[in-house]
Order: C-alpha cells, then structure tokens, then sequence
C-alpha cells in the first residue's frame, strides 16, 4: 500500500518528545531566552520600519515571537514550519502573548512563495539535504533583508546520521551539513544581495558538538541591494 505520509515518518522532529517538550517550555517562557533568537532580533531590529512583515522560516514553534515582543520590535510576525506537531504547540500557547494561531503556517522552505520584508531562518539550512533551493525560496520573497544562522566553515562536509537522541526504538538519520562559506555567501550575492557575515555569539565562532557533531555556527546578514 502506498501512502503520502512519509515526510512525517522519517522526520527527526517529529519523534522527540524530548523536543516538543522544550519547545512548549520556550513558548510559555519557562527558560531562558535562545542566544541566537536574541542575537537574530538586534540583527533585525535597526532594519524594521513600522508595518514592516517577517517570515520566521523553519520557527519550529515560533518562540522566536518573544524575542521581537519582548524588544518592541515594530513588525508583523509569521512563522512557517514543514512539522505540524511543533506548530500546534506554537498555536496553543502564543494567543495568550498575542499571537494569532494563523500566524503559524504549514510550510516546507521548497513550497515558499510571496512576500515579506524580511525573513529569519534559524538552523534550519544546516539539517536539511541542500541549501540551494530553500535559500533561492528565501531571497527571491525577502523585499529587504534575510537573516540566517547557519554551520559554515572554509570547506564543505556533509553528513546523513542517525540521530541518537530521539525516541526510545527510533533509528532515523538527519542532514548535519556544513556548506563552504565561500559559495554559501556568493549564492546570496548572485540573487541581488550583499551579505555580511556575524560571529555567533553563542559559540564564539568555535565548532560547537550539537548531537554528537561539529556545528560551525555562522551568522549572514543579507540585504537587498538590487
């Protein structure tokens, strides 16, 4: 029998209770703050004018919305994830602190069309197959600036492993890539961008080990120039 449920099957994200459980905590504000959410909203923050959208790409839950609130960051919020699990925490908890569970759309990067003013994408690009076409995505709806954090580093290496910390019985690989810098920023300047890399304050600019994995954790500010 042939099914159409495979994506949620095999994805990683969907088999951690470990995981949506976190995301909830985030959501309610019952732990600290991500870095890279922090670092992200002063990235974005001078560049936001009035009425100005954003697109949290990959948001997971969109916990990422407090760290715009908590800064009065003047811009409408909209998150978009391919897990529908992760969404509806996002879609119970957030009301309460002002978000719309509208806000949060079923997505996958690769069916992404339209626009905002700016988009964040957060560790995403480094988990997925390739970054090519999801980042093509991105930029051609980013009306001024898109934001990522990403493992990036002098030479590309890209791996498939088993993900050892999901479920008790659950055996299923993930993507942990690291794209070669180089090629990573010229792809975003190509598509009418000028990019700047930020070192990431969490990590200092040092391989951090993330499941068991280096991860090369690299800030790119891109802005539309033409």
């Amino acid at each position: 029998m042939i099914r159409a449920d495979g994506w949620k099957e095999h994805a990683v994200w969907e088999h951690s209770a470990a995981l949506r459980e976190l995301y909830t905590r985030r959501c309610l504000r019952q732990v600290e703050e991500m870095t890279c959410h922090a670092q992200a909203a002063e990235l974005l923050a001078p560049r936001v004018r009035p009425g100005d959208t954003l697109l949290d790409a990959g948001c997971g839950s969109g916990c990422f919305f407090h760290s715009l609130r908590l800064r009065h960051i003047p811009v409408e919020y909209w998150g978009m994830d391919a897990s529908d699990t992760l969404l509806d925490i996002g879609r119970q908890c957030l009301p309460s602190y002002g978000l719309a569970a509208k806000r949060l759309l079923q997505l996958r990067l690769e069916d992404l069309s339209g626009e905002a003013d700016h988009i964040v994408c957060l560790n995403v690009l480094t988990n997925i197959d390739n970054y090519h076409r999801p980042l093509e995505r991105m930029l051609q709806c980013s009306r001024k600036t898109v934001i990522l954090r990403e493992s990036l580093a002098d030479t590309a290496e890209y791996r498939y492993v088993v993900d050892e910390y999901l479920d008790p019985g659950c055996r299923l690989r993930v993507h942990v890539n690291t794209y070669a810098r180089e090629e990573f920023i010229g792809f975003i300047e190509a598509m009418g961008f000028k990019a700047q890399v930020v070192t990431d304050r969490r990590s200092g600019g040092h391989p951090e080990m993330v499941i068991g994995y280096p991860h090369h954790w690299t800030f790119v500010l891109a802005r539309r120039v033409g």
